[in-house]
């Protein structure tokens, strides 16, 4: 599971044609804090594979994925069209509407040490199920 997680979070970095510094330091640390190593993660990032099914997720699962997801893409300080409509698209997929992604991505910090009130923004998300 977390491989389909962390592809997913590859596939945003790469929505703007390249995976800056701060991403690929982000990809790593979720990927180890995962039991992934270095290598796999590398390995991860240079093909990544296309998007599956995300409906056999948990509610948890999904609220997690769209989280991290938010939090990589303004991890580099620059939020691009590109990406935006690349959240929209994993957060429909998630089984959220598109407008989950501007709801949350204004109380998700870019930086991991700040974190958020997730009870809140969970509530919030739940709003957006479809």
């Amino acid at each position: 599971m977390i491989k389909e997680q962390l592809n997913i979070l590859i596939n945003l970095a790469a929505s703007d044609m390249t995976v800056g510094e701060k991403e690929a330091k982000i990809l790593h640390m979720i990927g180890k804090a995962n039991g992934l190593s270095r290598d796999e993660i590398d390995e991860m990032m240079k093909a990544p594979q296309p998007i599956g099914d995300l409906s056999a997720f948990s509610e948890d699962q999904k609220f997690e994925n769209l989280y991290l997801l938010i939090q990589l893409m303004k991890a580099d300080g620059q939020v691009f069209k590109s990406e935006i409509s690349f959240c929209e698209e994993v957060a429909e997929k998630l089984g959220y509407k598109k407008a989950v992604v501007a709801e949350l991505s204004s109380r998700i910090y870019s930086d991991p040490t700040i974190t958020a009130d997730r009870k809140m923004l969970v509530e919030r998300a739940r709003k957006f199920l479809k």
